[in-house]
């Protein structure tokens, strides 16, 4: 088995010892969990929820990007959030960004604290052929 580490500057570096994605070669990538961080400044966006998972979402399209992907990749999802009581209104940024046919298998659970204070981490394993 082979792997190849991913690093794009489409999204935020990694804020410790470890890859944005590994991609198994010619089949799956493993991203690691993205907040919401602005790729240029490595600062929080915002602390609305709503623009925090929004940027977090773009966060991991440009890991996508970089493996010249689409969000139809993605097969699944696992979601950390602060407040399990934001759960509609992360379905709402979920139905908005992504294609009805194309939602990806979903974990949402919710943590005591996330790094950098953020609301939201998401972590995505999505098909790779390149």
């Amino acid at each position: 088995m082979s792997k190849l580490i991913i690093s794009t500057s489409n999204s935020p570096k990694a804020i410790g010892p470890y890859s944005q994605a590994i991609n198994i070669k010619g089949g799956i990538t493993y991203t690691s969990g993205q907040i919401p961080l602005d790729p240029k400044t490595g600062n929080l966006v915002s602390d609305n929820f709503d623009e925090q998972v929004i940027q977090t979402l773009k966060n991991l399209q440009g890991i996508l990007i970089e493996r010249n992907c689409s969000l139809s990749n993605i097969i699944k999802f696992t979601v950390y959030v602060i407040d399990l009581s934001n759960f509609n209104r992360l379905n709402v940024i979920f139905e908005n960004f992504f294609d009805k046919d194309s939602y990806p298998a979903r974990s949402v659970v919710e943590v005591s604290k996330l790094p950098k204070d953020s609301q939201i981490e998401i972590e995505a394993i999505f098909y790779d052929e390149g």
